[in-house]
């Protein structure tokens, strides 16, 4: 709660960033999306398409898939390499009423061991000559984790997530933004010993007292998960065809882990055709109250976890993009069209989670390094999004 008062506060405080209330282009995106890195590869295609009907509503349908090939780090020390498929639709709407933009959404996502539902309301409103805009949004989620090893196992999971935001133009040049975010993740119908908001497959070390030896055992997580998030963002327009972006967030929920990231980016266009982007963000984020590499001994304490996003890291990603805006009639039947091509590149390096792969032994080998002694994991990924667009 002290994250949100103090986010009230800088409401009343800070100039944010608007514009008029209208609707959305009609258009359609066409997205190829590919990620590589720390073993796992995953890609796939998207297809977006909006349609406004009169002047008040805007509908669109979006299609997503994944396709996962992983032998991450997680998979190759305790399972083996998989490959998987996950498929999303969504739907929203937006209905125009002055200077007010009522907003509704439904997104389905499903994969061979985990189904996600979940519904969006919100609403903006625009003020004072529509310099300032305020807008509140819910959501909630209804997902279903499975097990592909075990067919019986389910467990329910409930989402809810409330959000505020505000913006303002300040200057002429100078647009600023601030956003709230509380979210409640819950798991339901649920037995005291089991965990639902956790890998399924992972496991947490832990180091034997009699032989001295690791084992291994399933991970143990709270049955809720509170966090609350603010961020704080503004664009300048440079005298010359560029612009500046800055952003600043922070997160805590009630497992301890707080995290804080940075972000700038630069854009310029270029006769009218071209348009540059480049960026540097930087994340660094505490661990887990409940989060151990090796714990001393089994059933150390009531939750435990070994999932490396749970652990305290930091990361780096810088990327690059450009969007070139294609003659007029180009492509038939469209009033005008674009090919964009953005890439990022992370680099993460782990503070407290070790490359347990080092710690085990080839055949007859011994391992190159005892439990708990291995060098400090990192990982270094690329992401690639190519995209169409077309105005109609």
């Amino acid at each position: 709660m002290a994250v949100i008062n103090r986010a009230l506060i800088l409401l009343l405080l800070i100039v944010q960033s608007a514009v008029a209330a209208v609707l959305p282009d009609e258009r359609i995106d066409v997205l190829y999306h590919g990620y590589d890195g720390g073993g796992a590869k995953i890609d796939g295609p998207s297809i977006l398409v909006r349609k406004n009907i009169g002047a008040s509503v805007s509908v669109a349908a979006n299609y997503y898939v994944d396709t996962v090939s992983s032998a991450s780090i997680d998979v190759v020390t305790q399972g083996s390499k998989y490959a998987e498929e996950r498929k999303e639709t969504g739907v929203n709407g937006q209905y125009l009423i002055d200077r007010s933009t009522i907003s509704l959404g439904y997104v389905s996502s499903k994969e061979n061991d985990y189904d996600a539902t979940t519904y969006s309301f919100g609403i903006d409103q625009s003020f004072f000559g529509d310099l300032t805009t305020l807008g509140f949004g819910v959501s909630f989620g209804e997902d279903v984790v499975g097990q592909n090893i075990d067919p019986t196992y389910q467990r329910d999971l409930q989402r809810r997530k409330y959000s505020i935001n505000a913006s303002q133009i300040v200057t002429k040049n100078l647009l600023m933004s601030l956003s709230i975010d509380t979210a409640t993740d819950q798991c339901l119908n649920l037995a005291e010993e089991d965990s639902c908001l956790n890998n399924p497959y992972r496991s947490y070390r832990f180091m034997d007292e009699r032989t001295n030896l690791s084992g291994l055992r399933k991970e143990r997580y709270p049955h809720t998960r509170n966090s609350d998030a603010i961020g704080l963002r503004g664009i300048y327009h440079l005298p010359w065809s560029g612009s500046v972006r800055g952003e600043y967030r922070t997160f805590s929920d009630s497992w301890g882990v707080e995290s804080e990231n940075y972000e700038i980016r630069y854009t310029h266009s270029y006769n009218n055709s071209w348009i540059f982007e480049t960026k540097v963000r930087v994340y660094d984020q505490t661990a887990a109250d409940f989060y151990a590499d090796v714990f001393p001994f089994d059933n150390p304490q009531n939750f435990k976890a070994r999932d490396k996003e749970l652990s305290t890291f930091s990361s780096l990603v810088y990327g690059l993009g450009v969007t070139y805006k294609l003659p007029t009639g180009t492509v038939p039947w469209f009033e005008k069209s674009s090919v964009n091509l953005y890439w990022d590149h992370f680099d993460i390096d782990y503070d407290n989670f070790r490359d347990a792969r080092l710690s085990v032994g080839k055949g007859s080998e011994p391992p190159a390094y005892e439990v708990g002694e291995e060098p400090l994991y990192s990982l270094q990924a690329d992401v690639i999004r190519l995209y169409f667009s077309f105005w109609f």
